[in-house]
């Protein structure tokens, strides 16, 4: 029978139960420079020419302050030792240790700086799709005449796709690579990002903001296991802190371009009244710029090597991580420092793992079915961990009241500035108009029990204009653009309707006796501005520019006070933020709040995504990511859907869900297992 493993560039032989990789294939663990490393004849004298270490002093040598060589030293050291005092290490321990040192070697540098960037652009990207439907809504309704329930549905549309794209790409990037799959994720994200801006119907709009929402969400879980995997230690919590920035940024970016784009309603083109490309459509493209840039960045970038060596690819990892040594040390001056390993302990993977239930089996059935089982066994281990020890802290606490009360807020300014509009209406009793022309434009009204004979409606707005048992006769309506307008319970007799969007919705219980509508606008269009809008804009800009001190400070206390003490503080004091919302009757007050909650409640945020990339292993850490971001959408779901409808009913239930949620998760936090020291398995 061949040999399983001819194809592997590592052997196993003897009694040692590790392949190795590079030179010196018989010595055990992996070694650094000696006589051993291959080198060209005049290598060895050219990195070395004028770089004496012994004749080099360190500046801190007088004070006392130890060497970050021999600091370096000590770690390993005290890790070697405690790996010899284990009993029973895995391989996947062994290969882990190895990792680490090897990471220390290559420094943190310009690598790692240039993937942050590109790693970075792809997480704003899935900042600004949280951003994009609830921005261009005000504006889709009026081209799509979207009712309250095509708006929801909407709404909601974009999170169920990125709670479908991270439970796929996460699973697919433990499988195929975190760089392959997070180009495939961004590339579906933006293609179907450009095509929902042409998009005329509510049905294509609606299923291309979908599939974009399901490219996206691999971003996530993959932005996050792929920039750990080139981290070291003492690096690890501080940078993807610093990562989690982006997606503040990216808010920042949907608001403030939102606010320079859509009020401009003329900006666009159109072919007649069957193809209308306005401001909104213009600002969904711009959106897509983020998950593009991100998209070119990634094909000058590098496979994860740790995803490589789990899964063999040895001579790959090996050349990345000589490249990311190089980079940095290039980068700060020191070309000639030569990167030290030449073999690397190899522990058997998975895929050995079922060659020998190939060979250990008589049929393929037999084969595929042990396989099968092997990985549901390991994925529901994962599965069952999320759902019952990590789904209480994030899905419930942060990502139902962050996205609850993120709805919430904006609705509940919309609701106060609505009673303070209506409490301004003018309201018209009897009136009786005879031989009129409406030439200007009628708002907040409420006209009762009138006559309308002989009169003219010409290239006027209507908004928010409601008739209630009046009488129309022999009148003429053209050129007109409504929103909010309704006739209930009238009586129209021999009225002509030319170029208008009243359409037969608009009139309720009402009479119409030969009566015509001609040429009927397609679509809701009104080029009223509005004030309302352009103040959402800025609650958001507002909201997302308050977490910016939480995340640097998040960031600068990560690895000092740990991952767990962030998150319980954080949700503890985000508890009380939401309390004291019961004491908010203003809509600056209700802003000063909603900034404060943000602000401290992101610092969690931060604490999470770094505590579930260091708790699982790296053959399950972007699937373990992806089901647990998946229940967190599911949870941001509920909480939109849940905390909107008491909008305008009240704010005591929203409030207590948040606070009690909030509070359970801060103390339930305490409970997770700090994971500051360890080594990223």
């Amino acid at each position: 029978m061949a040999d399983p493993y001819q194809n592997n560039v590592y052997h196993q032989g003897g009694g040692d139960p590790y392949g190795t990789y590079g030179e010196g294939g018989d010595q055990e663990g992996y070694g650094y420079q000696g006589e051993s490393y291959p080198q060209e004849e005049d290598a060895a004298s050219d990195a070395t020419e004028g770089h004496d270490d012994e004749d080099q002093m360190y500046e801190g040598e007088y004070q006392g302050i130890p060497h970050p060589d021999e600091v370096k030293a000590a770690q390993r050291a005290a890790r070697a030792k405690a790996r010899q005092d284990q009993a029973g290490a895995t391989e996947l321990e062994e290969l882990a240790e190895q990792y680490e040192d090897i990471m220390e070697d290559c420094g943190h540098g310009r690598f790692q700086w240039s993937l942050f960037i590109v790693l970075g652009l792809a997480l704003m990207a899935d900042g600004v799709e949280c951003f994009v439907v609830g921005f261009v809504l005000p504006s889709a309704e009026k081209d799509m005449c979207l009712s309250n329930g095509e708006k929801g549905m909407l709404g909601l549309i974009v999170f169920l796709g990125m709670m479908v794209g991270a439970f796929i790409w996460g699973g697919m990037a433990d499988k195929l690579g975190r760089r392959k799959c997070l180009i495939w994720a961004l590339t579906i994200n933006c293609v179907f990002a450009f095509l929902s801006s042409f998009a005329q119907g509510y049905g294509f709009f609606l299923f291309f903001r979908l599939i974009s929402g399901i490219g996206i969400g691999g971003s996530v879980p993959i932005v996050y296991s792929y920039f750990s995997e080139f981290l070291q230690m003492d690096k690890r919590g501080e940078h993807l802190s610093w990562l989690c920035m982006f997606w503040m940024v990216g808010g920042i970016y949907a608001s403030f371009t939102a606010w320079g784009i859509i009020p401009h309603y003329g900006w666009g083109f159109s072919m007649g009244t069957e193809f209308q490309f306005h401001s909104w459509r213009v600002f969904v493209l711009v959106c897509a710029l983020p998950a593009i840039t991100s998209l070119v960045g990634l094909m000058f970038m590098p496979e994860s090597p740790r995803f490589l060596l789990e899964n063999a690819k040895h001579d790959e990892a090996w050349m990345i991580l000589k490249n990311v040594h190089d980079t940095n040390w290039r980068a700060k001056g020191q070309p000639e420092k030569v990167f030290q390993v030449t073999h690397i302990k190899a522990p058997k993977t998975q895929e050995d793992e079922f060659i020998e239930i190939q060979s250990a089996t008589g049929t393929a059935m037999q084969r595929w079915a042990v396989r099968t089982l092997t990985l549901c066994k390991l994925d529901a281990k994962i599965l069952y961990f999320n759902v019952v020890y990590c789904g209480p802290i994030t899905l419930i606490p942060s990502y139902f009241s962050y996205y609850g009360l993120g709805v919430w807020f904006p609705d509940m300014i919309k609701y106060l500035q609505q009673e303070e509009y209506e409490s301004k209406v003018k309201v018209f009793h009897r009136e009786r108009v005879e031989r009129f022309h409406f030439n200007f434009s009628l708002e907040n009204q409420i006209h009762r029990e009138g006559e309308y004979i002989n009169d003219k409606f010409i290239n006027i707005q209507m908004k928010s204009v409601k008739f209630e048992d009046s009488l129309f006769e022999d009148c003429y309506f053209e050129d007109i653009e409504s929103t909010e307008t309704i006739f209930e319970n009238c009586t129209i007799r021999s009225t002509v309707f030319y170029n208008t969007d009243l359409y037969e919705e608009r009139f309720i219980d009402c009479r119409l006796e030969n009566t015509t509508f001609l040429h009927n606008k397609k679509g809701c269009h009104l080029d009223i501005d509005e004030e309302n809008d352009v103040l959402i804009y800025l609650v958001s800009f507002l909201g997302s520019l308050a977490v910016l001190p939480g995340n640097i400070i998040s960031a600068l206390f990560m690895e000092k006070i740990g991952r767990v003490k962030i998150i319980g503080l954080s949700m503890l004091i985000s508890a009380g933020c939401t309390f004291f919302l019961f004491l908010s009757f203003s809509q600056a007050a209700i802003i000063a709040w909603q900034c404060l909650f943000c602000g401290v409640s992101v610092a969690a945020w931060n604490g999470i995504e770094v505590i579930t990339v260091e708790l699982y292993p790296a053959s399950k850490r972007a699937t373990a990511f992806g089901v647990l971001n998946a229940l967190c959408k599911l949870a941001a779901i509920l909480g939109t859907s849940i905390f909107a409808s008491f909008v305008g009913v009240t704010k005591v239930v929203p409030i207590l869900l948040s606070c009690t949620a909030l509070v359970c998760g801060g103390l339930v936090a305490l409970k997770l297992p700090e994971t500051r020291e360890k080594i990223l398995q």
